[in-house]
């Protein structure tokens, strides 16, 4: 039975913040850190693996829909994929792409005072199924719907906004995203403790952040993309709006 799980989200190739999350006490201190998908699309894939193998059974990643678009597209490059994607596909060393390839979708955990944990990419069912924090009840009923009753806890990534809602006495827990937050910079992660649940953010220097990604990475554009994704430029309401119509869809 594990007391104590630190939740990352959505890292996207980015090590400063992924870095400067794992330096946090109560993460040091997590019996698991359980990152729930899209670890490596962004700008530096190579070396976040890296640092997540060196933690050896302490890490469980769980898979996300980059992670399995980044494989498919390392075997099939195609130009209308995600560059971010396409460009980590062709940089991954094969072993890296073997473990994305195995990762696992959903996982369940068992927590001292939660029971059994759900932990998914965009929901139980589906890696890329989106559903928002303001999704209407019957959405959220929906894509809950296969779960058995005895799951309370749930926790999902791939909108890159941190939450917590109660659906039908369940709780859905998003920790937001470590390398691509909508809003405001910085990382966000989540902590479960002693059925206690903690949103939480790591304070970043932008600047500091965005120069060292910079002079580090190869990918094609890498400022551009830096300013846009690690600045918190994309705000909430545009994120939320940009993301509606594929809860509509899906």
């Amino acid at each position: 039975m594990l007391n104590q799980v630190a939740v990352l989200s959505d890292i996207h190739g980015v090590l400063p913040v992924l870095e400067a999350i794992l330096a946090e006490p109560d993460v040091v201190a997590a019996d698991k850190i359980v990152i729930t998908g899209d670890h490596v699309a962004g700008p530096q894939p190579v070396e976040v693996l890296d640092l997540l193998a060196g933690l050896g059974d302490r890490v469980i990643l769980v898979r996300g829909n980059a992670d399995r678009e980044v494989v498919a597209l390392a075997h099939t490059p195609d130009p209308r994929g995600y560059p971010e994607s396409l460009w980590a596909g062709s940089v991954l060393r094969a072993d890296q792409l073997e473990r994305l390839a195995a990762l696992p979708h959903p996982v369940t955990l068992e927590l001292a005072g939660f029971g059994a944990v759900v932990f998914c990419h965009g929901t139980p069912r589906d890696d890329d199924e989106v559903v928002l924090v303001d999704s209407p009840v019957d959405r959220w009923m929906t894509v809950l719907g296969e779960l058995g009753r005895e799951i309370r806890f749930v926790v999902c990534g791939h909108t890159h906004m941190p939450y917590v809602r109660l659906v039908d006495r369940r709780t859905v827990i998003n920790p937001g995203s470590v390398g691509m937050p909508y809003g405001t910079a910085g990382g966000a992660w989540a902590l479960l403790r002693d059925g206690q649940i903690s949103l939480r953010r790591t304070a970043t220097d932008p600047a500091a952040v965005i120069d060292r990604v910079v002079r580090e990475s190869a990918y094609p554009g890498v400022a551009g993309w830096a300013e846009t994704y690690l600045t918190g430029a994309i705000s909430d309401l545009e994120a939320l709006a940009a993301m509606r119509p594929r809860t509509e869809s899906s």
